[in-house]
């Protein structure tokens, strides 16, 4: 049977037996359960991941409250790149939502994957920079937009995380308290 990360990548990217073979020796596949810690803040960032399944948050502690900042669901990768790429102490902490199966990348493991794969280290700058450019955008709408633009947005662009994701998360992630975005949706239906 072919190894699945090897069928993931093959999506992006052509693969000789030797390319396949390095991928199925550095990343593994592993499960993690709901409410499972990915990161704490203060740890320096060994593994970046890819979401097979599930969903993981991104969140920091600002005077004792959680602020979350991203929901990554399958398809999407996660990092911490200043701590993942510096070595330095991560300011935030990765959270499993639900129940998971990500692809985990280590930093030794990525920088052999460069050398043995070349074609590889294309395809990680390719992604970054779309990431990059998406998270530019996110945050100027973010920035520019009233928590009832931003729940709407969320209801355009990420349905799913209505369902998958508790509100008092998605309040968090839309900057507003849950009794607000309690409101927000009522004045919703309403219209």
């Amino acid at each position: 049977m072919e190894n699945e990360i090897v069928r993931l990548i093959s999506r992006y990217l052509e693969l000789t037996n030797e390319e396949a073979s390095a991928f199925a020796e550095c990343i593994p596949i592993r499960s993690f359960k709901k409410g499972d810690i990915l990161l704490r803040e203060g740890q320096v960032c060994r593994d970046s991941y890819f979401v097979i399944e599930g969903c993981v948050r991104k969140y920091y502690i600002i005077d004792g409250d959680e602020r979350t900042t991203a929901f990554y669901v399958e398809d999407e990768s996660i990092a911490s790149l200043q701590s993942y790429t510096n070595k330095t102490p991560a300011n935030h902490y990765f959270e499993c939502v639900e129940d998971c199966r990500l692809a985990v990348l280590n930093y030794e493991k990525e920088q052999e994957l460069f050398k043995r794969v070349p074609k590889y280290e294309a395809l990680c700058r390719m992604s970054m920079e779309g990431d990059f450019g998406e998270q530019q955008e996110a945050l100027a709408k973010f920035m520019t937009s009233s928590p009832e633009e931003r729940y709407k947005n969320l209801l355009e662009t990420r349905p799913d995380l209505i369902q998958r994701v508790p509100q008092y998360h998605l309040a968090s992630y839309l900057g507003v308290k849950p009794e607000s975005l309690s409101r927000i949706r009522k004045r919703l239906a309403k219209k």
